[in-house]
């Protein structure tokens, strides 16, 4: 699968996990830059706090694990130039960069919760000394990648069997390997049940402004060999109605406590004009995605990005330059309109309650 967030240390060695007898010091955050494909496979390798900052903001990695991914190695990655007297100093210096990582995107809780799980780490460690500390931020965050390769995997296996021979398959955004440690939440299921041998087509929105679907669903899945349609995302009702969708997977940004989601903007619409076409809608994300401090979706907070995504289509002015803009990056789906949540503990049916 692809390499979408890694650890590279200096000698080049790439890993996803930690390794017996390999020198995790010094490293960087290796990452693809999804904002120049399928044009270009570009990798960033950087240790600087605003370089990652940056990468999260301007989505060169985005998807609510891998953020969380990239947020936690990124994290280590800064935390090796750090100079305190003190280990009080040091951890406090590890909250600032933290901090700034938290401000880059509002609305995948994955990249809060890879944060603090980071730093409540650091506070416990037993030994305490900076170069202790540094490898242990390394290590969290190499088992929080880790721990997302095996959850993704998991929600494939059960989502598999959603998937049968012949279906239509309908997905929005990007919720493959390119938006998590491998595998991905949505694509997943579908890679799952092409290794099993089963035929089907994925049917891929392109997802406007940023056409994640047709510059990162469609790439991702026809290199791994599974059959994809990608479609203007006002195409979805009438490929419907033409009897061609039979399930509908996506994933989320943030799930609340009584199942109601947050993913990219236009899942919502999906999701009703699934519900009005009697297909099942499903959505797959993992656990770390549920924030029970929140009741429910209205309570989800909604990154507003730059207008210039939606007045530019690439490098083409496709609005007037004065023209106001509305340019949220996600809806929030209501749990009534959804058929089940996939997560690495199960298939979860109506009704919801994540408390």
């Amino acid at each position: 699968m692809l390499e979408t967030v890694r650890w590279i240390t200096a000698e080049g060695k790439i890993l996803s996990r930690c390794e017996e007898g390999v020198d995790l010091l010094p490293g960087k955050l290796r990452l693809i830059d999804q904002t120049l494909l399928p044009q270009e496979l570009v990798f960033i390798e950087t240790d600087d706090l605003e370089e990652i900052f940056d990468a999260i903001l301007r989505l060169c990695v985005r998807g609510a694990p891998a953020i969380g991914c990239a947020a936690a190695l990124g994290l280590a990655a800064v935390a090796q130039h750090i100079k305190a007297e003190s280990i009080e100093e040091f951890t406090d210096k590890v909250q600032v960069v933290a901090d700034r990582l938290a401000q880059s995107r509002p609305t995948a809780v994955n990249l809060f919760w890879a944060l603090d799980k980071c730093c409540a780490h650091l506070r416990r460690c037993a030994v305490k000394s900076a170069d202790n500390m540094r490898l242990t931020l390394i290590r969290e965050g190499l088992e929080i990648l880790d721990e997302d390769i095996r959850m993704c995997r998991a929600i494939g296996e059960h989502g598999r069997d959603l998937i049968q021979h012949g279906m239509g398959v309908m997905t929005h955004c990007n919720a493959g390997a390119l938006a998590t440690g491998d595998f991905g939440t949505a694509l997943s299921p579908m890679y799952a049940a092409h290794e099993a041998g089963r035929s089907f087509t994925v049917y891929s929105d392109e997802t406007r402004p940023l056409l994640q679907g047709s510059r990162l669903t469609a790439w991702e899945l026809s290199r791994a060999g599974i059959d994809v349609v990608t479609i203007c995302d006002n195409m979805a009702a009438q490929v419907m109605k033409e009897g061609k969708i039979d399930l509908v997977i996506v994933g989320s940004d943030r799930i609340a406590a009584n199942g109601d989601i947050a993913n990219k903007i236009g899942t919502y619409g999906l999701a009703i004009l699934a519900k009005h076409h009697n297909i099942p809608f499903y959505v797959a994300a993992p656990y770390s995605t549920i924030d029970t401090s929140l009741e429910h979706g209205d309570l989800i907070p909604i990154e507003n990005r730059d207008p210039e995504e939606v007045r530019n289509f690439g490098a083409r002015r496709t609005a007037p330059e004065e023209v106001r803009v509305y340019n949220p990056a996600f809806d929030v789906t209501p749990h009534e309109l959804i058929a089940g949540i996939i997560t690495e503990s199960g298939l979860h049916r109506p009704p919801f309650s994540f408390n």
